[in-house]
């Protein structure tokens, strides 16, 4: 199984389902409020794909969105969140990719994505 991982500065409503809605088939997900955790699925060339949204990720400004499956629609991160910026025109931030969940994050760098364009960045 595989995972994509962005964070979506100050989401809107509907943002995520209308982005996807021209990426996945089959879409299932009501992101008409995201006030808490929310779950969805989807297809992707036949492969079903799991979809879950959760607010108030670093300091409470940003969503964080994660599409499971054996087959997704980026091959990385920094691919899914470049899809999403073009989509939501909101600032979008993500892994720079080989973090495993435990270890240290202290001086990670993360992509942000937003109108000054693509940039490292210490989260902070």
């Amino acid at each position: 199984m595989q995972d994509l991982e962005i964070y979506i500065r100050d989401l809107a409503e509907g943002a995520v389902s209308g982005w996807l809605e021209s990426h996945l088939d089959n879409l299932r997900l009501d992101d008409s409020q995201v006030s808490s955790v929310l779950k969805g699925d989807a297809t992707f060339e036949g492969q079903r794909l799991k979809i879950s949204l959760y607010p108030g990720a670093f300091g409470k400004r940003f969503t964080c969105l994660v599409i499971e499956g054996e087959n997704l629609p980026w091959n990385t991160d920094l691919e899914c969140a470049r899809s999403a910026w073009r989509a939501m025109d909101t600032e979008i931030r993500c892994s720079p990719g080989d973090w495993k969940e435990g270890e240290p994050v202290e001086d990670e760098k993360w992509w942000r994505l937003d109108h000054r364009g693509e940039q490292q960045v210490v989260w902070n």
